[in-house]
């Protein structure tokens, strides 16, 4: 993988909130716009998931104050930089924007670059 490649000299802390919630493997959830408030649904039984997400990322952010760069998962509904399909409550698309954790971590981590691996991955290619 070349963003593990790229920060091989670093200590790269992975981190998925949907994992150690919800196990592996687990139901689809999608951000759904929601009296125009993004929440994290689940596809099948609908339950709304955005607060528990909300706690699993802050107690990341609260253990992980140091940071150096963030690279996050596109299209993630917890993960995905700008490239997360935000729907409407008839499951369809209106717009691309940010995960929950992208979300919360933008706000926390003001003056650390995040990007998607798709973009450092793209960099990387045109680099060569």
């Amino acid at each position: 993988n070349e963003v593990i490649e790229a920060f091989r000299e670093y200590e790269i802390i992975p981190f998925c909130p949907e994992a150690p919630l919800f196990g592996t493997p687990r139901e689809r959830i999608s951000v759904v716009r929601v009296s125009g408030e993004n929440r994290i649904i689940s596809d099948e039984t609908k339950q709304d998931v955005t607060q528990l997400l909300d706690d699993a990322i802050e107690i990341f952010i609260k253990k992980n104050k140091d940071i150096d760069a963030i690279v996050l998962k596109s299209k993630s509904p917890s993960c995905g930089y700008k490239t997360t399909p935000i729907l409407n409550d008839k499951r369809e698309l209106i717009e691309y924007g940010n995960g929950i954790a992208a979300s919360i971590m933008q706000r926390e981590y003001k003056d650390i670059k995040i990007e998607s691996e798709l973009s450092f991955t793209t960099e990387l290619v045109n680099k060569n």
